[in-house]
């Protein structure tokens, strides 16, 4: 299996991490913009996608943001499959285009969202779909401190900060949105508040407040880089109880503090073997998987529009 990557920071290491564990043989092969860029253990380094001889399996698109869509373009023209870290592209402009040209060559797709592989994320989606919980209300909310997220780099240097590489909480912390709609479907309607006001004092967005609305209930999602003690949970007000998932603490709880699911011997890079796993058997089948290019698009008009 070859695999090629684009972009080699700290979730490409992660997605080769996975591939590893997954022992399926691959051969890997990372485009390098620097005629002297560092050898990875045994990653071979290229530089030219346009002279490359090589039939590849698929390719992970895992460089800065903004630079995606030009990478989505030019391997899709070759026909090569694409595992493309989420968010897929940081601007609406042109989508359509991609979505054409994905759809003319007929190529398997999947925006990486690893949280829908969290278990307490699977627990909650076969809660929802047996039907037996009757949601009232929905509050989302995930905070951290960006200093903290790259200790020994100067966190206003890094692409989270800086907007026109595609940075800001809303983007960064896609994983809300995503899995909120993966669970309840799309809304019907929502709207969205964004700032950069904080003592960060960086130019991307810091602070997103989501409202969606759905038939029955409304979900609210509250993200930012600020927070000091890093806080991930899902509350769910039901008729008679309410649950608090905690995507920290890996479980989930109600009113009485009794635990209704745990998940141990779990660390979050597990969802990154899954998510890939889950990937190559959709190549190795030939069916579409969940979240395609064209369906996260969906998703990020709410991320970048409020609806």
């Amino acid at each position: 299996m070859n695999v090629l990557i684009i972009g080699l920071g700290s979730i490409a290491r992660k997605h080769i991490e996975a591939l590893q564990v997954l022992k399926v043989n691959a051969k890997i092969y990372a485009l390098r913009s620097n005629a002297d860029a560092e050898i990875v253990g045994e990653i071979e380094n290229v530089y030219d996608l346009e002279n490359l001889n090589i039939d590849f399996d698929f390719a992970i698109i895992s460089n800065p943001t903004h630079l995606h869509y030009e990478f989505i373009e030019k391997l899709a023209k070759k026909n090569i499959p694409l595992f493309i870290e989420k968010p897929a592209v940081n601007t609406l402009e042109h989508v359509n285009q991609l979505v054409d040209i994905i759809e003319s060559k007929k190529l398997i797709t999947y925006v990486a969202c690893n949280l829908r592989f969290h278990p307490c994320i699977v627990y909650l989606k076969n809660k929802i779909n047996s039907g037996i919980l009757r949601v009232n209300e929905l509050n989302v909310y995930c905070g951290s401190y960006l200093p903290d997220w790259r200790p020994g780099k100067d966190f206003r240097a890094i692409y989270s900060s800086n907007a026109k590489m595609g940075g800001g909480v809303h983007l960064d912390l896609f994983h809300e949105l995503d899995y909120t709609t993966w669970l309840f479907g799309l809304p019907n309607k929502s709207k969205s508040y964004l700032r950069n006001s904080s003592s960060l004092a960086i130019d991307a967005i810091d602070y997103a407040n989501y409202t969606l609305e759905y038939d029955r209930f409304t979900a609210n999602i509250i993200l930012n880089y600020y927070r000091r003690k890093p806080k991930r949970e899902i509350e769910i007000v039901l008729d008679e109880n309410t649950w608090t998932i905690d995507l920290i603490k890996n479980e989930v709880r109600n009113d009485n503090n009794e635990c209704l699911f745990k998940t141990s011997n779990f660390n979050v890079k597990d969802t990154y073997v899954l998510q890939l796993e889950y990937f190559i058997n959709s190549l190795k089948s030939k069916e579409t998987p969940m979240n395609s290019f064209k369906d996260s698009l969906e998703i990020l008009k709410i991320c970048l529009n409020g609806g």
